[in-house]
């Protein structure tokens, strides 16, 4: 995924919402999940993405290793909270960011009220806790979004 065409301009929301998709699909092809499986559920992905997470030596990686990973992971969680959860892709103003602009996930939970993660920051919250938990992941977003529950023993 990326936020510039080759000639330097945007891309709009619709087309970044279509790479996201389109690069969980690649993901799901390269570990042996059936594009109409995927495409029925991107929960079907969860179990070869888990194994080959799980196998990835991470003390080896160099920056553009995490890079890859990092996006990979973005798009697998956008989806899942695209198609699963009816989040949409929206453009944010970010004066820290060097585009000016973030993109985040929406959705409006069950209590009414409209909530947005940034997948980027999930995913990037999962590096900081190894080893990476693809369910745990997923988990967090969605009560970030409110619209997963969390009982507090």
């Amino acid at each position: 995924m990326r936020d510039a065409k080759s000639d330097g301009s945007e891309i709009g929301i619709q087309q970044w919402a279509e790479e996201a998709h389109q690069n969980a699909g690649h993901l799901a092809a390269m570990l042996g999940v059936a594009r109409d499986l995927f495409e029925a559920d991107p929960l079907a992905l969860l179990p070869g993405l888990q194994n080959y997470a799980s196998r990835l030596p991470l003390d080896q990686f160099e920056q553009s290793d995490w890079i890859t990973l990092h996006s990979d992971l973005t798009s697998f969680l956008g989806d899942v909270l695209v198609r699963r959860r009816g989040a949409a892709w929206v453009r944010g103003a970010d004066p820290s960011s060097p585009t000016g602009y973030r993109y985040y996930l929406e959705v409006t939970g069950p209590d009414g009220v409209t909530r947005r993660v940034e997948p980027y920051d999930v995913v990037m919250e999962e590096f900081s806790n190894l080893p990476i938990e693809i369910a745990r992941m997923i988990a967090n977003a969605e009560v970030t979004l409110g619209v997963s529950s969390y009982i507090d023993e």
